[in-house]
């Protein structure tokens, strides 16, 4: 047991260093935000409720039929021969009692080394009034996006799995109401690693390590209007992450996990504001091809805010702020008999790049060869309000037969 809480401080500790935000650790200046944004932000929504009870972790947790959206080279270890699920997540129900995210997965497992799987995202922002700029009554129309995907997923070795992945994302928000608008489509692809094996780490237990990393969402830019050549990236995003699994006896286990994620996509350049032509003053120009978007999100930070109160810009450092580009999750998961499980997880983006900060808390219940799976999210107190899922209950069902593997 001294070992296990020992595991845990240690990923509690690495959070935190990583969760520091807003301030600068040597200067202690307050930066105003940076922040990256990119069009079809619907595809980033963590869509299960085991994922979102568990501070959206996900990339190297055991495999489950929502696996597409965190790391789909997840799917050859799935323990049965075919998993279907069905998941609902409310959105800004505060707001509206009409948007929701639901999501459909289908996954199987061709052989002991191979499997497949499909998802379909829809996202429904509701019934909307559209007016013109003279106030005037367009119709009540129903916005909404979707996405639909597939994946092949194999063992590359004896613990190592690869997965590719297909992806057609469409985007309908203005309903052709405003001039030139349309919808928007794109296509995108996913790669993803997975490597899991047992580990003798503790003379009286039996455990289990993993880690897997991902590319989600390399795809063309989309657009929502025929005269504009501008277009905006699809939130393309990297994540890595690790988790310890230790079976406490033949009945409980408890699983340590924790992910990194960062969007590869540019981030917005400083320009003058006097410049009529808004020429760069600080970091790069982002509008570049999908390609060197993704090399260049790594160092194109600009690095510097703008004091108001002195009127002069202030340097932070490009490596900080490409630090700050960094989400940091934790997740924790105790099974009872492979029947009933709790679940936490924390959450953090920092105040430089949108200030996401939650906590998350979820429980899960097996019988026979179903499954329900809720979540429920808490913003950290000093930021609450900024998370559309804000005190929202998710749910997920799970329908899974086959013989079960001991993947």
């Amino acid at each position: 047991m001294k070992r296990i809480i020992i595991v845990a401080v240690l990923l509690l500790a690495g959070m935190y260093a990583v969760a520091q935000s807003g301030n600068n650790p040597i200067s202690g200046q307050v930066f105003s935000p940076n922040v990256i944004t990119t069009g079809v932000p619907f595809v980033s929504i963590a869509p299960d409720a085991r994922g979102g009870s568990m501070g959206d972790c996900g990339v190297a947790t055991d495999a489950d039929v929502y696996s597409m959206h965190y790391n789909p080279a997840k799917y050859v270890y799935l323990p049965d021969k075919l998993s279907v699920g069905l998941g609902y997540s409310p959105w800004l129900q505060q707001l509206a009692s009409d948007m929701h995210l639901a999501y459909l997965a289908f996954a199987t497992k061709i052989d002991s080394r191979s499997a497949v799987g499909a998802t379909l995202r829809y996202f429904d922002c509701g019934d909307i009034n559209f007016r013109d700029e003279n106030n005037y009554d367009l119709g009540t129309y129903n916005p909404n996006e979707w996405a639909l995907d597939a994946t092949y997923s194999r063992m590359l070795g004896d613990y190592l799995s690869g997965a590719v992945s297909g992806r057609f994302i469409y985007s309908n928000l203005t309903q052709g109401q405003a001039d030139n608008s349309m919808a928007g489509w794109s296509v995108a692809a996913d790669i993803g690693l997975y490597y899991k094996r047992p580990t003798e780490w503790f003379s009286d237990m039996d455990s289990e390590f993993s880690w897997g990393a991902s590319i989600t969402n390399i795809g063309s830019k989309i657009s929502y209007s025929s005269s504009s050549e501008e277009k905006d990236f699809i939130p393309t995003t990297l994540r890595a992450g690790a988790q310890l699994k230790l079976e406490l006896d033949d009945y409980n286990t408890l699983a340590f996990t924790t992910d990194l994620s960062k969007l590869m996509v540019p981030t917005p350049p400083m320009r003058d504001a006097n410049s009529i032509t808004g020429d760069i003053i600080y970091g790069h120009d982002d509008n570049v091809s999908v390609v060197m978007g993704m090399i260049q999100s790594f160092y194109d930070a600009p690095g510097y805010h703008f004091d108001d109160n002195t009127g002069q810009w202030v340097s932070h450092g490009v490596f900080y702020e490409e630090l700050c580009e960094i989400n940091a999750a934790l997740g924790i998961e105790y099974w009872y008999n492979n029947v009933f499980a709790v679940r936490a997880g924390y959450f953090n983006e920092t105040a430089m790049k949108g200030s996401r900060k939650f906590v998350t808390l979820g429980a899960a219940l097996r019988y026979n060869v179903f499954g329900l799976d809720v979540s429920y999210l808490i913003p950290v107190a000093a930021r609450a309000g900024i998370s559309p899922l804000e005190n929202t209950l998710r749910f997920n069902l799970t329908y899974n037969m086959g013989a079960r593997s001991n993947n």
